[in-house]
């Protein structure tokens, strides 16, 4: 994780440009106002201007910047020789000036900006710089999208493990009080959360199976002071875990359930949040297999697992008053001789049946058994389930929103105000009454996927079955299948594992009284 902090002061300091360890300075322009042709320059431009003798604005247009959000551009100075040198302002300055982008100055646009701040100096050793110094809420944008984008996919193998060019350490000039100090720290929180979730998604399955997970998860959980129990094939058929065995049966990576719990020492008004994530290590579909050019993704199945993981240790780093446990339901979702079939019956965590209908829906096998258990031993509060369920929710959605549904129409808006916040959207979905009989089964208590196409709302359908395990909790379920990956670089994600949800969460556990 690249270093940021703040410092006080302005470009119209000498201090801050002469320092002789700093190799570029990035100043923020906006797009011109509605009535006018010139780019706007933002805090700290003129100071800079003024100090290299340069106009950095006429320089903008000449590159044809327009000042939207995500824009950067890189002026590098050049060295004088003879003469000349001592008649040139920016002599003794740092010799790149990176122009970069605020737009509208929204927390989107800064988000966007941080980035492409990020990638224009990436490989520098320091940068000043003064974009998004305004506010609180501004830096805490600016640095999230700078840290996110730094981000790289560790090589497996590689002989020094690294992470490719380093990233230049990242200086905002012009706030450090408190508030700022408090709004960075939450910034690296979160994005420190999603580099976690990012880095175990992205982990090839060839390394990543269900135990190498649940021994990561303790791992950290116990470097931290919480307390996790682990539960192997032997124990998850002792007490009736039939949707995680039978999803498991034809991988000879065996299934695990794990609990990570953080239990602050807090008053008797707090709450104890639950996350449940969707942990399949690899899915080929199973029986129903996938087709091949579906399969290239599934490393990431599990990115509810690490989201929820994630989500309680930095719950923990940040101290907050209520208590946080995550559930991790853990298997690999192959085939073999003993697979689970369509038209099987499992029994399910507190002996509910259900009829399978799709070998290839085995999300919502897990997350039963795994919501049951929370409902029935952990006594939650709040219950979230957090999983890369459904193809529908990213075909209804696209791939920036995630599905958001619930029972408890409070979570439901904290959730959402979270979202907004933390820059990671998700949209509510309804529980549609009529849809409910779309898990009606003749030979089981319930059918896992609808037995045909009248219902469609695949994600909806989804989301009723996994209510039908939550008892009365007030709960949420976020379908991420979408914004969970991505296919390139874009402003703060980046290809692969994006970590959506981890900062989510973390907004809605800050926030919540």
């Amino acid at each position: 994780m690249p270093a940021i902090s703040l410092a006080p002061g302005s470009f119209a300091s000498s201090a801050l440009l002469d320092a002789q360890d700093v190799d570029a300075v990035a100043v923020p322009v906006a797009p011109a106002a509605p009535d006018d042709t010139d780019l706007q320059p933002r805090q700290g431009t003129a100071e800079a201007a003024a100090r290299y003798g340069v106009d950095l604005a006429e320089l903008a247009e000449r590159a044809g910047l327009t000042g939207a959000a995500g824009e950067a551009w890189t002026l590098l100075l050049p060295r004088p020789v003879g003469s000349a040198a001592a008649a040139l302002p920016w002599q003794s300055l740092p010799r790149r000036v990176v122009l970069v982008g605020v737009g509208d100055s929204s927390p989107t646009a800064l988000r966007r900006a941080g980035a492409a701040l990020a990638r224009a100096t990436r490989g520098l050793r320091r940068v000043l710089t003064t974009v998004g110094t305004e506010s609180t809420e501004s830096v805490r944008a600016v640095a999230e999208g700078y840290l996110l984008a730094n981000y790289r996919v560790q090589r497996i193998g590689a002989p020094v493990p690294d992470r490719e060019l380093p990233a230049a350490e990242l200086v905002l000039v012009g706030r450090d009080d408190a508030a700022a100090s408090a709004s960075l720290t939450t910034a690296v929180r979160g994005s420190t959360a999603t580099w976690l979730v990012r880095d175990l998604a992205n982990t090839p399955s060839s390394i990543k199976d269900p135990a190498w997970m649940a021994d990561r998860a303790a791992e950290l959980g116990q470097a931290a002071g919480l307390t996790v129990t682990v539960l192997g094939p032997k124990e998850l058929a002792a007490q009736g875990f039939g949707g995680i065995l039978a999803v498991g049966a034809g991988s000879a990576s065996t299934p695990r359930l794990v609990t990570v719990e953080y239990r602050p020492d807090a008053a008797a008004t707090a709450k104890h949040v639950v996350v449940v994530g969707k942990g399949i290590t690899y899915d080929t579909g199973g029986i129903s297999i996938k087709p091949r050019e579906s399969m290239v993704t599934m490393k990431t199945d599990m990115a509810g697992a690490a989201v929820a993981l994630a989500t309680v240790l930095g719950a923990a780093q940040a101290q907050v008053p209520h208590r946080v446990t995550a559930v991790l339901p853990l298997a690999e979702n192959h085939f073999g001789a003993a697979s689970y079939r369509p038209a099987d019956v499992l029994r399910m965590y507190g002996g509910r049946t259900v009829e399978v209908a799709n070998t290839d829906a085995e999300g919502r096998l897990v997350l039963g058994d795994a919501l049951a258990f929370a409902d029935a031993t952990l006594d939650p509060d709040v219950l979230i389930d957090v999983a890369t369920l459904t193809g529908a929710a990213s075909l209804g959605l696209g791939k920036q929103h995630a599905a958001l549904y619930g029972t408890d129409r409070t979570l439901v808006d904290a959730l959402r105000a979270a979202a907004d916040v933390s820059g990671e959207p998700a949209w509510e979905m309804p529980l549609v009454p009529d849809y409910v009989d779309a898990t009606h089964s003749d030979v089981a208590d319930l059918r896992h996927v609808a037995q045909d196409l009248k219902y469609g709302a695949g994600s909806i359908t989804a989301a009723l079955f996994l209510r039908e395990f939550t008892g009365a909790r007030a709960w949420a379920h976020l379908d991420i299948a979408g914004p969970a990956r991505s296919a390139a670089d874009k402003h703060e994600l980046t290809e692969g594992a994006t970590g959506y949800g981890a900062r989510l969460l973390l907004s809605y556990l800050s926030a919540l009284r």
